[in-house]
C-alpha cells in the first residue's frame, strides 16, 4: 500500500482556499497511484480554537462532496482536518473519505489543556482499513501521550498516522517519541504537520515518516507545501512540494 501524508499552510479560517490546496495535494498523491493521504489537524480551517465556533462543521456537509467523489473515482483515502458540532460539544476531528464507503469522523480524545476553552473530548478510537491494512489516526497531543498508542496496537493497527498541528518545541519532542512508537510496536508512523501560523505559534512542517524499526526515512522541510508518499512493502518514499 502507498499511504501518504500532506502538509499544508492554511490560510487562517479561510475554508475555500485550504480547500482548493487539498486538492492539489490529493491530485499530487492521485498521480502517483497513491492508496491514501492524510492531512494536518484541522487542516481546512486552520489551527485556530478562538474561531472553531464560527468555522464547525460536519461529515454531510456538502462542501465536502468533491472529497467523496474524488475518492470513490480515484479509490483513494483521504483524511482532513476539521472542527464537528457534536451533542457533547465541537470536537477537533478528521472526516475520513473511503471509496465508496459512508464517511467517517474521528474525534481527539486527548485534549491538550489550552484547548478545554473551546473543545470536547472525542469518545471512541477507530480504526481504518486501506488495503487490508490497518491505520490508527492520532491528532497532535493524543499522539505524543504513551497510553493512545498503546491502546491502538492493542485495536490492531499496523500504522500510526499523527495529524498534528506542532511548534518546534513540540516536533523537537514529537521526533524522539514517534521513533519510540514505532519501534516498540514494530509498526510504520507517520506524521503530517502544518507549517505557518496557528492561534499564537509557528508550525514548523517538517511532516515525517519513521518505518516499523524506528528509523526516520523521510521529512519535509519547515516551509513548503507538500507530500511524502511511503509504500509499505517497499519502504520506498516520494516526496514532491507543490
Amino acid at each position: 500500500m502507498k499511504i501518504s501524508v500532506a502538509q499544508t499552510k492554511p490560510i487562517k479560517g479561510n475554508i475555500s482556499a485550504n480547500i482548493d490546496t487539498h486538492k492539489k495535494l490529493i491530485k499530487l498523491a492521485i498521480s502517483y497511484k497513491t492508496d491514501s493521504i492524510f492531512f494536518p489537524e484541522l487542516s481546512v480551517t486552520g489551527y485556530e480554537p478562538k474561531l472553531a465556533q464560527d468555522l464547525v462543521t460536519n461529515q454531510d456537509d456538502p462542501k465536502f462532496d468533491d472529497f467523496q467523489e474524488i475518492s470513490d473515482t480515484n479509490k483513494i483515502t483521504i483524511g482532513l482536518g476539521v472542527p464537528t458540532k457534536t451533542n457533547s460539544g465541537i470536537q477537533i476531528s478528521m472526516i475520513i473519505f473511503q471509496p465508496d464507503r459512508p464517511r467517517q469522523t474521528y474525534a481527539k480524545q486527548q485534549l491538550h489543556a489550552d484547548e478545554f476553552p473551546y473543545f470536547s473530548n472525542g469518545e471512541k478510537q477507530i480504526i481504518l482499513t486501506v488495503d487490508n491494512i490497518n491505520i490508527a489516526p492520532a491528532i497532535c497531543y493524543e499522539s505524543l501521550q504513551t497510553n493512545h498508542a498503546d491502546n491502538a496496537n492493542k485495536l490492531g493497527a499496523e500504522i500510526y498516522l499523527a495529524s498534528v498541528a506542532k511548534s518546534k518545541n513540540g516536533i523537537d519532542k514529537a521526533m524522539a517519541h514517534y521513533a519510540a512508537v514505532a519501534k516498540k510496536f514494530a509498526m510504520p508512523v507517520l506524521m503530517s504537520n502544518c507549517v505557518g501560523y496557528c492561534d499564537n505559534f509557528e508550525s514548523v512542517g517538517k511532516s515525517s515518516v519513521w518505518t516499523k524499526q524506528g528509523n526516520l526515512v523521510a521529512q519535509l522541510d519547515d516551509r513548503l507545501e507538500g507530500i511524502i508518499i511511503f509504500d509499505t512493502e517497499t519502504e520506498e518514499i516520494i516526496k514532491q512540494t507543490l
